[in-house]
């Protein structure tokens, strides 16, 4: 009898108390960032820092429910989990909601939904159950379209309700392929991808094609055995053409507050008078945050003690620059330990991930790690200005039910997946 009441209690603790410890540590700079005045109410529900309380409380009862259902439930049902997401995402094209210029969240009086952030877990979900199902090592190229198709479907859905940071999450999937034996060369196309945008944007593409021809070359001369010169030169080909249709791309399709912003992280714009009034306008929340980063030290000024976060210096510091509240009030020791505390919880997913005897599960905790990852790195290089500003919330930190929420559901799932290892005797 006891041996089958404390199997029920047997979940991987280390990752439940990270995932604890973050939004516990979320909601205080929260608190700091949106405090109004000397008296705190912590159940005034009227200001971010108690509606956020409030979401953590049902985060609670939803983690207890999550590990209360039978692990095997969320591989059965993985499709229909996935379908329902999907129409989701296309109901918000009908009855979606207008916030910040995009149309992801349903209206529910003052309550709004971002089925986006569920969408996630779902895809994670559908990813891990046809790979799995299959027990193929995505070497054949039928099934890596199909795949493919799964994870585009709700990527292209999210971009077309102009959701740009959402839809990039979606590249985490390619990591997790990767590790199920996607071919080296889809993940050396993406590299090489970004790498000729940054350069054509910042070079121009004659310099760009010029390094283009440079480097294929070299691989020629030194891979002679593994490299056919005709698949190099379709190579360079295609380098050069993406090269010059890069400026074309950014300069039509782009929409200008997109083009700013890549222009600034990349320093593109040459006439002072018109970068000043950038830096003003699209540019103004992150010099904000980066003055309360640098502006905390190496300790910091102390809980509810930074002067430009109580002084609304940085807006919506709450949100998507909740980690500028942590570098100016904790200084760099505190936001040290932050993306330590990440980067364990990480860790400890992919560790946990490799344990698992199951396809599906394994699948399914590296799609969990790589969109907590690709969250994180956008969210704080977008924060200290190493990346163009994207809108992306930092998982269990950042403001918000919806994202909360998802996390909770993306992560704990995989607690219970791990569960069934941990309780087989």
């Amino acid at each position: 009898m006891v041996r089958e009441t404390n199997r029920y209690f047997k979940f991987d603790w280390i990752t439940i108390l990270l995932f604890l410890l973050l939004a516990g540590f979320g909601w205080l700079n929260i608190l700091s960032a949106s405090h109004v005045g000397t008296e705190v109410n912590y159940f005034d529900f009227s200001q971010p820092y108690g509606k956020q309380l409030a979401f953590i409380a049902f985060t609670l009862v939803m983690i207890v429910f999550i590990l209360a259902i039978d692990a095997k439930f969320y591989e059965r049902f993985a499709s229909v989990i996935y379908i329902i997401s999907m129409l989701s995402l296309v109901g918000l094209f009908i009855f979606g909601k207008n916030v910040n210029g995009a149309t992801s969240w349903y209206g529910i009086g003052s309550f709004t939904l971002q089925p986006s952030e569920f969408a996630k877990a779902a895809t994670a979900l559908a990813v891990a159950k046809y790979v799995s199902d299959l027990n193929t090592n995505m070497s054949f190229f039928k099934d890596q379209l199909k795949v493919f198709a799964i994870i585009a479907t709700p990527a292209v859905l999210v971009l077309l309700q102009n959701d740009t940071g959402s839809t990039i999450v979606y590249g985490a999937f390619f990591f997790v392929l990767y590790r199920e034996g996607l071919p080296k060369f889809y993940l050396n196309i993406a590299v090489s991808l970004i790498l000729i945008t940054i350069l054509s944007l910042k070079f121009g593409a004659v310099i760009t094609s010029v390094l283009a021809a440079v480097v294929t070359i070299t691989i020629y001369f030194f891979n002679k055995k593994k490299f056919r010169i005709h698949h190099l030169i379709l190579m360079l080909i295609g380098a050069i053409a993406i090269s010059f249709s890069i400026k074309i791309f950014y300069n039509n399709v782009l929409q200008p507050h997109q083009k700013d912003r890549i222009s600034l992280w990349l320093r593109l714009e040459k006439d002072p008078i018109k970068l000043e009034r950038m830096k003003h306008t699209f540019a103004y929340n992150l010099n904000e945050s980066e003055k309360a980063i640098s502006s905390g030290s190496l300790w910091g000024k102390g809980f509810m003690q930074g002067t430009r976060t109580t002084g609304k210096f940085v807006p919506e510091q709450h949100t998507d620059y909740i980690f500028s509240t942590v570098g100016e009030e904790w200084g760099f020791i505190g936001s040290s330990m932050v993306v330590i505390t990440f980067l364990l919880l990480l860790l400890r997913i992919l560790h946990l991930a490799e344990l698992q005897k199951s396809q599906f599960s394994r699948i399914y905790g590296y799609s969990v790690a790589g969109i907590v990852f690709i969250h994180f790195m956008i969210n704080i290089g977008m924060v200290m200005g190493l990346i163009p500003t994207i809108g992306i919330p930092l998982p269990m930190f950042s403001y918000g039910g919806s994202g909360l929420w998802a996390f909770t559901i993306l992560i704990f799932i995989f607690v219970k997946l791990d569960s069934n290892r941990i309780n087989e005797w």
